[in-house]
């Protein structure tokens, strides 16, 4: 019996571990992947305190560290449901099941698909949602990011680095990305615009991606543009099926709780990306992973002594 069992080791769940097992708490981590989670795939941290520019990588690392010192116990699993019997929690995965007195939601998002025909036949040849991870495969090639917001700008700029041109189509005629970013990406000469439009069509041969179909949302006209590859950011979708039986989440699937990272589940928290919120940064993960780590053991000093 676990005191808290925390499902993702991305920035809000490494914290909520730190903080639980802190408080002498029995801690369990499940996972299935590296520590860091998303944050493992940003080149340059910019906006976190402490740092002036830090990789995701490393900054995953100097997180996980202390979990060593603390005995947080890593375990390696696929958690498909979560049930909750009394104050007793189950966490369910491929292979096993464990028991907790609480439990600490921490999946995180996925990147959200175009949805068009191409894509899933060009994933892995030529379609990727990882810049920094597949990046340096692209060099001295004209490259399409697909979005507007942060993710999209930040990692056009960081692909000029490899490509001989990168450009970004957006279906609105303004990027929805912080202003210091546009600022960047307007003033670098790799990085052209496409406005008012979407990629409606994937296209390649039998190797790899050779471009996409463009359709101009204003006026219907569509036409032809040549890419050696295409990396969409258009938002993420919310790792939270395990959940579904216990209905805790909204309709988008999006973890809801109050400002103590409580769920509706007494004992269940959520924290960083999976829960519905407006900002999803690593900053604010941390917080939430703060939170919850202190929540945990205000429960159980409550309901298990």
């Amino acid at each position: 019996m676990y005191d808290t069992l925390i499902i993702g080791s991305g920035p809000a769940g490494m914290t909520a571990a730190l903080y639980a097992a802190r408080s002498n708490l029995k801690v369990g981590i499940i996972e299935q992947g590296a520590p860091g989670g998303q944050m493992n795939n940003t080149s340059e941290i910019e906006n976190y305190p402490g740092y002036e520019h830090i990789s995701g990588p490393e900054l995953s690392m100097k997180m996980y560290e202390p979990l060593e010192k603390f005995n947080v116990e890593h375990i390696y699993g696929i958690v498909e449901n979560i049930e909750s019997d009394g104050l007793v929690k189950r966490v369910i995965t491929e292979d096993e099941t464990y028991e907790a007195k609480t439990v600490v939601i921490a999946t995180g998002a996925k990147y959200r698909l175009l949805g068009t025909p191409g894509e899933e036949e060009y994933t892995s040849r030529g379609v990727s949602y990882c810049a920094v991870c597949d990046g340096a495969f692209f060099r001295n090639q004209d490259l399409l990011v697909v979005g507007g917001g942060d993710s999209a700008v930040e990692e056009a700029i960081y692909l000029t680095q490899f490509a001989n041109t990168v450009t970004i189509i957006h279906r609105r005629d303004e990027l929805r990305a912080q202003k210091i970013l546009q600022d960047r990406a307007f003033a670098n000469p790799k990085i052209k615009f496409l406005w008012d439009s979407v990629v409606k069509e994937i296209k390649g041969g039998d190797i790899k991606v050779s471009g996409v179909t463009v359709e101009n949302v204003k006026t219907g006209e569509l036409s032809e543009h040549d890419f050696g590859g295409i990396f969409i950011y258009v938002g993420m979708n919310p790792v939270s099926a395990m959940v579904s039986k216990l209905g805790v989440t909204d309709d988008a699937g999006w973890i809801m709780t109050n400002d103590k990272m409580e769920t509706s589940v007494p004992g269940v928290y959520a924290i960083g990306d999976v829960r519905q919120k407006e900002l999803r940064q690593i900053a604010t993960a941390v917080g939430e992973g703060a939170i919850a780590g202190q929540g945990v053991y205000h429960y159980i000093t409550e309901n298990f002594s």
